[in-house]
């Protein structure tokens, strides 16, 4: 076995007792979910048996996961750094695991627009938290204050705009494909202010 086998060996053993833990689940509840001894499964966590792929294709299904999952290895991408979007005080970074997803850092400085001609509506959803001071979220007809550490969601198809409320705030937004290229279409015109963000 090589050096990276045994890795990959160490790995799976660590996922599997990691997985049972975060059930709850005893060794006992595990085995019986699994229909292995419990000294069956001591021995595969502890790295006393090998590993069989009949037994790794019974455990995924008993932990509710596939074998993919089980025995995947793909964390060499684990830092990220952002795209800088100085022109809307926006740093931007894709989630790897769905590229759909986009999550937006940004810095708000004005109140919302006071007109609705301002307010945007797109296909997709948002989810917003205020990392600090705080926020003016407009929903259609509604005005919500969105206060340092609280969270908003919504559909985007609502028409929506974002301001600051008594000094700037920090927002971390993070929208799905359908929305992110709503932002974009709106981006780069007299419109893409950071009160219209949102």
């Amino acid at each position: 076995m090589t050096q990276e086998d045994g890795e990959l060996d160490s790995l799976v053993r660590k996922r599997i007792r990691a997985l049972r833990v975060a059930q709850g689940w005893s060794l006992d509840e595990l085995a019986t979910r699994a229909r292995l001894s419990p000294s069956t499964l001591s021995r595969i966590e502890n790295g006393r048996r090998r590993l069989a792929l009949d037994q790794l294709v019974t455990l995924a299904r008993a932990l509710d996961t596939t074998l993919d999952q089980l025995v995947e290895t793909g964390t060499d991408d684990v830092i990220s750094s952002p795209t800088i979007d100085a022109a809307h005080g926006q740093m931007r970074w894709p989630v790897r695991a769905d590229p759909g997803i986009t999550v937006v850092r940004q810095r708000v400085t004005d109140p919302p627009p006071d007109s609705p001609s301002r307010m945007r509506a797109h296909p997709g959803r948002e989810w917003l938290v205020v990392l600090s001071g705080t926020a003016v979220l407009l929903l259609g007809n509604r005005r919500f204050r969105v206060e340092t550490n609280q969270a908003a969601e919504f559909p985007t198809m609502l028409p929506h705009a974002i301001g600051a409320e008594g000094g700037p705030c920090e927002i971390m937004g993070i929208f799905d494909r359908d929305a992110r290229r709503g932002h974009q279409r709106g981006e780069g015109g007299a419109e893409a202010s950071s009160r219209a963000q949102g």
